[in-house]
């Protein structure tokens, strides 16, 4: 059993009272909350505490995030060591944290990048955004580039901007008309549910195509850029083919447009390889770097651009030419020394090869629930993984929101913690895995095994 830092004594009770009192909780219903009154209390690694001292296995590293596991005692000492010496400075100026984090970022991404930092994914992606078209009317003048194109399916974020750039109905609905028709969407390379009917290889990339039509239709002269995830996360894990990428990023040099990779869930050891672009050797203009950035011990996180964009914002003060953005805790010395020493940590315990090593070993434990008529597919790269659920295997029709549901609840009884995919009221149906890259095999095999059993209820094939 994991031994974790609880606190001694928690007034559960008083602490749902004023929670249900004053907190507006994100994307869950409050009657649920009501019901349920999960209250956390500590973790450790890979394993969460209630305030009943109920331990759960922790298949999500919180939101897609934890990469380093938790209970990290020593990311603590740094924070308050810093917070010591400069608590906070506007970034403005120069800090020495922010300064080496840039560095080791820079150098992880090959050395020809600058770093801008700011507070969460949404950020990191809605700040490329604003880069990209402040590039384009430097470097097009007298052309109106501005349009980004995205995927259907595709998630970068919960601001205005970034759920336009994401193609997530059920996200962005409430929020309607999004006022502007900056981004446009193609197909996604889902090849468990090509949108062409068609099936890989044989598809020659259909999806890729559709991109080019896509730009001819909109007019090259008004296109910025193309936003992807090297692995679309949010809808069930679905993992292109190795070469689209190559062919996405030549069609942006064809074009003239920037690429923007979202790595916000992909990055820093999630799918095997430090940054999931790597798996196609592509060379993005801008990258979007959230989540295991600092496994979520603060907020952090950076937008980081190539020198040839970066050039384009040097210059003569007089040219008014400078980044024309600002971000109150961007660069937060606090935070960037954190995420130093949780890359440190991660590079240190070779946390990118284990996820690769145990990716795999997950992935073949998945494979086997395949035994189960209703397992449409399974996929993934490193610890990042989904099982599909379907009614049945020849129509691929979904399996329904309530089932997929009694399938969560019975894992998270069983204390093992799954995901869900959402965002779309046709595609809930995907069990998503993103563990801590600290999982250990016994533990890939107890959530299989969880799987394996709530499944079989679910289809009463005990």
């Amino acid at each position: 059993m994991t031994t974790t830092n609880a606190p001694a004594v928690i007034d559960r009770a008083a602490v749902v009272q004023q929670d249900l009192g004053s907190v507006l909780h994100p994307a869950v219903q409050h009657k649920l909350l009501e019901q349920q009154q999960l209250v956390i209390v500590s973790a450790k690694d890979s394993t969460l505490v209630d305030a009943n001292g109920t331990e759960y296995l922790d298949g999500m590293a919180g939101l897609w995030c934890v990469n380093i596991g938790y209970g990290r005692t020593e990311l603590a000492d740094v924070a308050a060591t810093q917070m010591q010496s400069l608590a906070y400075y506007p970034h403005t100026a120069m800090n020495v944290p922010a300064a080496a984090l840039a560095t080791k970022v820079n150098d992880l991404l090959g050395g020809d990048n600058h770093v801008y930092f700011v507070n969460s994914g949404s950020e990191a992606n809605e700040a490329g955004f604003k880069f990209t078209r402040q590039y384009m009317k430097h470097e097009h003048p007298g052309e109106y580039r501005y349009k980004t194109i995205g995927r259907y399916l595709g998630y970068h974020g919960t601001t205005l901007s970034t759920l336009a750039a994401g193609g997530m109905g059920d996200r962005k609905m409430k929020f309607e008309p999004l006022g502007n028709n900056d981004f446009v969407h193609v197909a996604p390379p889902y090849c468990y549910r090509c949108p062409f009917g068609l099936t890989y290889p044989s598809c020659e990339l259909a999806c890729v195509k559709n991109i080019e039509a896509t730009i001819q239709g909109e007019g090259p002269e008004t296109v910025a850029a193309v936003i992807a995830e090297p692995v679309m996360s949010a809808i069930g894990v679905a993992v292109p083919p190795p070469e689209y990428l190559v062919e996405v990023e030549a069609l942006c040099r064809k074009y003239g447009l920037l690429l923007h990779i979202d790595e916000v869930i992909n990055g820093f050891g999630r799918t095997g390889k430090l940054f999931g672009f790597q798996h196609s050797g592509v060379q993005p203009d801008i990258v979007a770097l959230a989540k295991g950035i600092v496994s979520a011990y603060l907020p952090i996180a950076a937008t980081v651009v190539r020198n040839r964009v970066f050039e384009s914002f040097y210059g003569d003060p007089a040219a008014n030419r400078q980044v024309n953005q600002v971000n109150t805790y961007g660069g937060h010395p606090v935070a960037a020394a954190v995420a130093l020493r949780n890359i440190e940590i991660l590079l240190e315990e070779h946390l990118t090869e284990r996820s690769a090593e145990n990716g795999r070993y997950l992935l073949d434990g998945l494979n086997t629930l395949r035994q189960h008529a209703c397992v449409g597919d399974v996929r993934g790269l490193g610890l990042l993984a989904a099982v599909e659920l379907v009614l049945d295997r020849q129509s691929k029709a979904i399996m329904p929101g309530p089932q997929m549901q009694q399938l969560v609840d019975y894992c998270k009884a069983q204390g093992v913690i799954v995901g869900r995919s959402m965002g779309t009221r046709f595609n809930g149906n995907c069990i998503t895995l993103a563990p801590p890259l600290v999982l250990t095999r016994a533990e890939i095999d107890r959530i299989v095994q969880v799987l394996d059993k709530g499944i079989a209820a679910l289809t009463g094939n005990r």
